[in-house]
């Protein structure tokens, strides 16, 4: 039976993709000698299989000849280097592809023109200098980390209304390398962009941020006055193995923030007005997580009211500080 068959199929083929992450090139003839057979047998069950058979195969360049209906293309851990224009033509029911660990650094403005449908692009541990340009309207998920961008232009995200999620950490970008407007157009929940070299929060309106801003990582010294001004919604923060040595100013007036990590900065003084508001009722949301371990703080000289518009003390994290 079909079903029958494509349930053996997926178990023969995850253990094949286990043994390629520790045989490497030893699987990639064995690989293709198996899918030959697999297709000739049970053509459908191939196809809903397709996603793990184009994984860590050695390909430089994406295959000919996927089949149309084709939901989930795993590309990852090849050695592609471009995405040619019509190397995804006729692929209108692609809803998540993935790209991440080749050395793909060029990609034709048209790549993704086909891909109507496209939900998750993920595009991490490549050779990219910019992030690639007409990416698909559908698009709800980008992670893009770990390349080589060190710009974000204007009208980069033109036109991708559905996106709500964004992760681009590990790129050497500092703060000069957005242009005004790069993220105009966004309504994203979750946005990272740990391990740069931002000096401070990216001075982008991003009024729709409603979840996660993620600058862990990073060589922020100091959050500048009116700086957290720009993401007024947010609901957690992550500053987290920065450089920075006070509580960032502006902190009690985020009125819906639950979560701040400050952990392993230089921190060496925490002010009772630090992070809630001096006038009751102004904060909507009260913290559920605060870390400041890994800093120079001695936790009995804080006073007790700094923690005021916290929901619980076992959400306040000290620990200890070794230098």
């Amino acid at each position: 039976h079909e079903s029958l068959a494509w349930f053996r199929i997926l178990d023969t083929l995850l253990l094949k993709q286990t043994q390629c992450w520790i045989y490497g090139e030893l699987m990639v003839s064995l690989y293709r000698h198996l899918y030959t057979d697999l297709y000739a047998l049970y053509p459908t069950s191939f196809k809903l299989a397709v996603n793990i058979l184009s994984s860590c195969l050695g390909l430089t360049a994406v295959p000919m000849e996927i089949p149309r209906d084709t939901k989930l293309l795993d590309l990852q851990n090849n050695r592609i280097t471009e995405l040619k224009e019509n190397d995804f033509k006729g692929l209108t029911n692609l809803y998540a592809l993935s790209l991440v660990n080749n050395k793909i650094s060029k990609v034709h403005p048209r790549t993704f023109a086909p891909l109507v449908h496209l939900k998750k692009l993920y595009f991490s541990r490549n050779l990219l200098t910019v992030i690639p340009k007409n990416l698909p309207p559908s698009l709800v998920e980008l992670r893009i980390h770990d390349n080589r961008i060190k710009k974000v232009a204007e009208g980069t995200f033109s036109g991708l209304g559905s996106m709500n999620c964004i992760e681009m950490g590990g790129n050497p970008i500092q703060n000069s390398g957005f242009e005004p407007g790069a993220f105009k157009g966004l309504k994203l929940n979750y946005l990272r962009i740990s391990e740069s070299k931002l000096t401070g929060i990216p001075k982008e309106h991003l009024d729709n941020y409603s979840v996660q801003l993620g600058l862990g990582f990073n060589h922020i010294r100091m959050i500048e006055n009116g700086s957290l001004s720009y993401v007024p919604n947010l609901r957690e923060l992550h500053l987290e193995n920065n450089r920075l040595t006070r509580i960032p100013m502006g902190l009690p007036d985020m009125k819906y923030l639950q979560v701040v990590y400050l952990h392993s900065n230089n921190i060496s003084r925490v002010d009772v007005n630090d992070f809630c508001p001096q006038r009751y009722g102004m904060k909507r949301s009260f913290y559920n997580g605060i870390s400041l371990y890994g800093n120079p703080v001695n936790y009995w000289e804080v006073q007790p009211a700094t923690f005021r518009c916290v929901g619980d003390r076992l959400a306040i994290h000290f620990g200890n500080y070794k230098k």
